[in-house]
């Protein structure tokens, strides 16, 4: 049995662009992560996003993305579970899969403030490590999250760049080339995304 520590990184990726790569690759190279799987999680039948694509054109991007980082994985695991899903459901269908597998999951700071707002929270602190990096955030978590055993806090670069920016600037021909991986932006202009 090959145990393996893997972070997962959960998004919609809609588009995955530099900052999700520089976070994840700094993350499974400055830790004792043998790998970042990124989640992509599927849309919510009961919010209408126009602006989301589909799942599997984002995980298709995903893939493109990191085809060349051996660390990093794309996973479509929440795309069979009932909607709305949560993630205290993926770790459980995650470890089920992979038993010999430690999960691991990664979040931006921005994220550890709403936690305790996340359903079975306590519990995914009791049974899974969470790696918070650092986001401009005014934030803050509770207290009690502060220095939870379960929750440590790590040093990466701190990548301030938004799909949600991404998307409006290509609906308005701005270029975007910079900010996403090459074979996404191929991808993005080939299938005329975000237009």
């Amino acid at each position: 049995m090959n145990t393996k520590k893997i972070g997962l990184f959960f998004g919609s990726f809609n588009p995955i662009h530099i900052g999700h790569l520089i976070i994840a690759n700094y993350l499974v190279e400055h830790s004792n992560l043998s790998e970042v799987w990124f989640v992509v999680t599927p849309h919510n039948p009961h919010k209408q996003k126009k602006s989301l694509l589909d799942d599997h054109q984002r995980l298709t991007m995903v893939r493109v993305a990191i085809e060349n980082y051996p660390k990093l994985k794309a996973s479509n695991v929440e795309f069979d579970l009932p909607q709305p899903n949560y993630t205290v459901h993926t770790l459980a269908v995650l470890q089920e899969q992979h038993p010999q597998h430690q999960f691991v999951l990664l979040m931006g700071a921005d994220n550890l403030a709403s936690l305790h707002k996340w359903k079975n929270y306590q519990s995914i602190l009791d049974y899974y490590q969470i790696i918070v990096y650092p986001r401009i955030t005014t934030k803050v978590p509770l207290e009690s999250l502060r220095n939870h055993p379960s929750i440590r806090e790590v040093k990466a670069p701190i990548i301030e760049l938004s799909a949600t920016q991404i998307r409006n600037d290509i609906r308005d021909k701005k270029n975007v080339r910079p900010m996403l991986p090459p074979e996404v932006f191929q991808y993005i202009d080939e299938m005329n995304f975000y237009k």
